[in-house]
C-alpha cells in the first residue's frame, strides 16, 4: 500500500471517528462507492491507522494482575477485561490486546522468537506497523504443510517482521518428525541446524500453551494419533509450549515424540530472559498453570474469566 492510499485511508477514517460523517456521504464526497469506503475503514483497524479501544472497568483486571504476578513471580501480566463478550470478541479482543503488549516490548537490535498456534496467528493479525531498526524475527519449531499455514511459526515470523520492518528467518522442517533418526538428519542440516542456534540466543520469546486434548492445533494436524494422547494423559501431561508437553507439576515428561520435535527445548526457553506466554479459555486452565508452575513463562497474556479461574475464583 502507497502513501497516497495511506493519506486518503487516513482522511476519511477521519471524517468518520472524528466528525461522525456518515459512510454515504464519505462515498459522495470522494467519489467513491459506499462498499468501498467500507471496505478502507476495516482495512484501517486491521493495518494500526485506527485502534478502537473500549475503557472498562481497570480496577479488578489490576487487581488479578498483581495476584498473578505475585503467585507465580512473573514480570508481567495482561489480563484483558471481556466480560459480555462471545467467543469472537473475546478471541480479537485478547489478540488486540497482546500485540499492544508485544508491541511495546520490542526494541530496536531484538531477535525475537515465536511458536505457533491460533493465540499467536490472532496476535500478529492485530499487530499495527511500526518499524523498528534491526530486528530480526526467528522461528522456535519447524512448521511445514498446506493446512492452515497461518497459524504456522514460518508465517508468524514473517508477518510480524513486515509489521516490525525487519528480517526473519524461516525453519523449513516439520515440528515433528516420525522417527528419532530422521531428527537427527534434519537438525544436524546446516540450514536448520542454524536457526536454531540463533533461536537459542533470542532477546524475546512469545508462545503460545496448548491443550493437547481440547481444540488442539497439533491433533488437528495429525501430529497427535489417538495412542500418543493416551499415553501422554497416562504421563498426568497437560500442556504443550512449541510442540514439548508437561505435567500438572510444570516437568518435562518422558515420552519418545519429544525425541523427535524440530525447534528449540523447554531448557532453553527457560534461558530467555522475557518470555510471553499467549493463552485464554477455560479449556486452557490447567495448561495455563502448568506452563507458570514450571517457570517457563515470564509474562501472561489471558482473558479475565480465564485468569479468575487460574487463581480459584
Amino acid at each position: 500500500m502507497n502513501d497516497d492510499n495511506i493519506k486518503l485511508m487516513t482522511k476519511i477514517c477521519k471524517l468518520y471517528y472524528y466528525e461522525s460523517w456518515t459512510q454515504e456521504k464519505i462515498a459522495e464526497k470522494f467519489g467513491i462507492s459506499r462498499p468501498i469506503i467500507s471496505k478502507m475503514i476495516q482495512k484501517a483497524r486491521e493495518i494500526g491507522i485506527v485502534e478502537i479501544i473500549v475503557h472498562d472497568d481497570p480496577q479488578q483486571t489490576t487487581e488479578l494482575e498483581k495476584e498473578l504476578e505475585m503467585t507465580y513471580r512473573l514480570q508481567q501480566v495482561l489480563v484483558v477485561p471481556t466480560r459480555d463478550l462471545n467467543k469472537e470478541l473475546v478471541t480479537s479482543a485478547v489478540g488486540k490486546a497482546a500485540a499492544q503488549f508485544v508491541q511495546k516490548l520490542i526494541k530496536n537490535g531484538d531477535r525475537v522468537g515465536v511458536s505457533w498456534g491460533n493465540s499467536l496467528y490472532h496476535m500478529v493479525r492485530e499487530f499495527p506497523l511500526d518499524k523498528k531498526d534491526d530486528v530480526k524475527i526467528i522461528p522456535l519449531i519447524g512448521g511445514t504443510g498446506n493446512e492452515r499455514t497461518e497459524v504456522h511459526s514460518n508465517h508468524i515470523a514473517y508477518e510480524l517482521s513486515k509489521r516490525l520492518g525487519g528480517k526473519c528467518e524461516s525453519l523449513y522442517a516439520p515440528s515433528i518428525v516420525e522417527t528419532e533418526e530422521l531428527h537427527g538428519q534434519i537438525v544436524r542440516l546446516p540450514n536448520i541446524a542454524s536457526v536454531l542456534r540463533e533461536g537459542e540466543k533470542i532477546d524475546l520469546a512469545i508462545v503460545g500453551i496448548g491443550n493437547p486434548y481440547s481444540m488442539s492445533t497439533m491433533e488437528r494436524y495429525g501430529y497427535l494419533n489417538e495412542t500418543v494422547l493416551r499415553e501422554l494423559k497416562e504421563l498426568d501431561t497437560v500442556a504443550d509450549i512449541n510442540s514439548r508437553f508437561i505435567n500438572r507439576n510444570g516437568e518435562v515428561v518422558d515420552h519418545p515424540i519429544s525425541n523427535k520435535v524440530i525447534g528449540i527445548g523447554l531448557e532453553q526457553l527457560k534461558r530467555v530472559d522475557n518470555v510471553v506466554g499467549l493463552a485464554f479459555g477455560l479449556h486452557k486452565i490447567e495448561s495455563i498453570k502448568a506452563a507458570l508452575t514450571g517457570g517457563y513463562i515470564k509474562m501472561l497474556v489471558t482473558d479475565e474469566a480465564t485468569a479468575y479461574k487460574i487463581m480459584g475464583d
